[in-house]
């Protein structure tokens, strides 16, 4: 099983969720919200080598953290993940976009700097602007766009540009988002989690849920469990062999 996007060092107890992660042999990118996380979330994957760490700065606190973007850019260079990155148009954060704008381009400049990275891209209702970001930045490496809830417009532009997708138990249990998988390329998909944000019912997503994900897609494009974990397998094989560990 594959959980793409995942925040690990949020679960109330983060070295249970990495045990139980790595205890079932799922492979989990675990991404982090600032950069200053990166270093303590990354001791939590040290002892399961199916679990990667990824340097993040959330578009919902680059207005808080942007003077973190030197430590960001330091550490840059001992990843090849980076996320969750991106940029956020809901209501609230929406008086906040420039700053984002400018966390997020600098961001791309760095992973372009340091030979490409494989980016796990925040895009909520501002799909477009991501996709202008990632054009003018397009060495900057491989986009993974998480839980992509933009326009069929929007998806069709994200596809020819090469993007990928990260679809996790939430998204494909709406209609909208079901609608959005069937178009998505099968061999530029990925599942995901979202946990602890993304839940089932009152209780936190675990990585061991990304297994939902896969009925969910099971079902959507109609084929057995076996082929879409297949595809699966073999989609995170192609995306990691594109850029080199550090």
């Amino acid at each position: 099983m594959i959980d793409f996007h995942c925040h690990l060092d949020l679960y109330p107890d983060p070295e249970l969720a990495a045990e139980d992660a790595g205890r079932a042999r799922i492979f989990v990118l675990s991404v982090t919200t600032t950069p200053r996380a990166w270093r303590k979330t990354s001791e939590l994957a040290r002892p399961y080598p199916r679990i990667r760490t990824a340097l993040g700065l959330h578009p919902e606190l680059a207005h808080e953290r942007f003077e973190e973007l030197p430590l960001f850019e330091a550490l840059a260079r001992e990843t090849r993940y980076f996320g969750e990155i991106g940029l956020d148009g809901s209501s609230k954060y929406r008086s906040m976009q420039h700053r984002q704008v400018q966390v997020f381009e600098t961001i791309l400049k760095t992973a372009t700097q340091a030979g490409g990275r494989i980016m796990s891209i925040h895009s909520r209702n501002a799909a477009a602007e991501v996709l202008q970001s990632l054009k003018k930045h397009g060495d900057a490496g491989i986009p993974v766009l998480h839980w992509f809830s933009g326009t069929s417009s929007e998806l069709e532009t994200a596809i020819r540009r090469g993007c990928w997708f990260s679809v996790g138990p939430a998204m494909l249990r709406s209609k909208k988002g079901r609608e959005l998988a069937l178009r998505m390329p099968k061999h530029h998909v990925l599942t995901e989690t979202d946990g602890p944000f993304a839940r089932d019912k009152s209780r936190p997503l675990q990585p061991v849920d990304s297994w939902a994900a896969v009925s969910e897609l099971t079902s959507i494009w109609r084929v057995t469990d076996e082929v879409v974990q297949a595809q699966l397998a073999s989609n995170l094989r192609r995306l990691t062999a594109q850029i080199a560990e550090p």
